[in-house]
């Protein structure tokens, strides 16, 4: 099976790089601020033009001198993005002079022998075309100029980014890929967990809490099969976001963990579960995603620090008890060769389905030993159950009379639990309404 062809975006901070990016796949893909920095690791999105499929790989800022361990960090990023790509789309600003770094990114390319297109950017009018003049002395060649944040100019780059893709090959289908989402407090090892999966440095691990603003995501292959890996943001609460990349962030991983997989929650084992872990595990919950927990940096805590963290765990978590427990360390990848079985068997169980027969004959067994309760002077009944849904796995009850209410449902569920196999998933309850024939003719009267 052939991949698609990789276009890599690159420049310096703050040129419009991510604001092209989602000129080109045609959404908010990603995260956009004035502010120089905001995209740090390599993210890659699938884009088409005209007909033709490519690897769209957005970079962060590359500087000549970077000055921090962290823009360090995010220029080997940018440039290992390069050396993988096979066109390269150099974004300048042309409404300033021409940097240091603009010159360090040129050098770059023409080492390399990678085809490339230079891109003046924010030409927002025609009367503005002739102040690209100026990027020549990049030696680069004529720049193409256009407006990634009104869109002008950008067909005709496209239809010349088209004719420097390599030819065209024939692209199967490709089986589905289960989807782990990395969730997370800001600083807990996500990506760490996400480099030692992949065997490489694929994105960028700082002492600085929130060096992760995007989602990344990657293919990574666990004991023989593939899986996709996406490490995200630390998802805030909203009076800790202090600016709109935070904001954007915090959105995208929610809306990452809609629709992942299995989410694997990492816990600092020498913190244990805190509020915030406790939040995380209601967002999973509500999403309907399975949810395997992960102790990290086990290997550095002593006797008494694991029995807080266990009891702390047994504690906040309890509602979500029917999640896997992990202890590892995504530093060492001590004891990460248990996750890939522990997947594929929360997996497995999401697809479980309870048989209608099996399921009603339980219900009339735990409802005549144990009848819902009577609620303003009315007692519910079931008359009908059914599995609905897999992935999560929902089950609908018929109801007549009155409300079963939360506990009830709870009680049920712990029951469904007991009989069948759904650990590491969330299950689903819903009630409809059956009136009876009088309630009916009370209704019409």
């Amino acid at each position: 099976m052939s991949s698609l062809p990789v276009v890599a975006v690159l420049g310096r901070p703050n040129v419009g790089k991510s604001t092209l990016v989602n000129r080109i796949v045609r959404r908010k893909a990603a995260v956009v601020d004035e502010l120089p920095g905001v995209t740090r690791d390599r993210r890659e999105f699938e884009a088409e033009w005209n007909g033709r499929r490519f690897l769209l790989v957005d970079t962060g800022g590359w500087e000549l001198n970077p000055g921090e361990e962290l823009t360090a960090g995010i220029r080997s990023q940018a440039e290992a993005a390069v050396s993988a790509a096979d066109v390269v789309i150099f974004v300048a600003d042309a409404t300033t002079e021409v940097t240091d770094d603009d010159q360090g990114v040129a050098r770059l390319l023409l080492r390399s022998a990678i085809p490339f297109l230079l891109v003046a950017n924010k030409v927002d009018s025609p009367k503005r075309d002739l102040d690209t003049d100026h990027l020549w002395t990049l030696g680069l060649g004529e720049a193409h100029p256009l407006s990634a944040l009104h869109g002008r100019g950008t067909g005709d780059f496209l239809d010349s980014l088209i004719e420097l893709l390599p030819p065209e090959e024939e692209i199967e289908e490709t089986q589905y890929v289960a989807s782990l989402a990395v969730m997370g407090r800001p600083n807990v090892g996500k990506s760490t967990l996400l480099n030692k999966l992949a065997g490489e440095e694929r994105v960028l691990v700082s002492e600085v809490p929130g060096t992760t603003r995007d989602p990344i995501n990657l293919i990574v292959n666990l004991d023989g099969e593939p899986f996709e890996i996406i490490d995200t943001a630390g998802i805030k609460r909203r009076t800790k976001i202090k600016d709109d990349v935070e904001f954007y962030s915090t959105l995208r991983a929610k809306e990452t963990l809609r629709s992942a997989d299995v989410a694997l929650l990492l816990i600092d084992g020498q913190r244990g579960a805190t509020h915030q872990e406790q939040r995380l595990a209601e967002e999973i919950e509500k999403s309907g995603t399975g949810l395997i927990v992960l102790l990290n940096k086990w290997d550095d805590v002593d006797e008494e620090q694991r029995l807080h963290t266990e009891d702390s765990v047994a504690d906040r978590l309890a509602f979500v008890s029917w999640a896997p427990v992990l202890r590892m360390s995504a530093k060492t990848g001590a004891r990460i060769h248990r996750l890939p079985k522990t997947v594929r068997a929360v997996l497995e169980t999401r697809r479980n389905r309870v048989p209608t027969t099996e399921l009603n004959k339980l219900i009339r067994k735990w409802q005549e030993a144990h009848p819902p309760p009577v609620r303003k002077g009315r007692r519910a009944r079931i008359i009908y159950a059914t599995q609905a849904e897999t992935e999560p796995p929902t089950f609908v009850l018929f109801v007549r009379g009155g409300d079963l209410g939360p506990d009830y449902l709870r009680f049920l569920e712990n029951r469904i639990r007991e009989q069948y196999d759904f650990t590491g998933t969330p299950v689903r309850i819903r009630t409809r309404r059956r009136h009876s024939a009088r309630e009916i003719e009370d209704v019409k009267s």
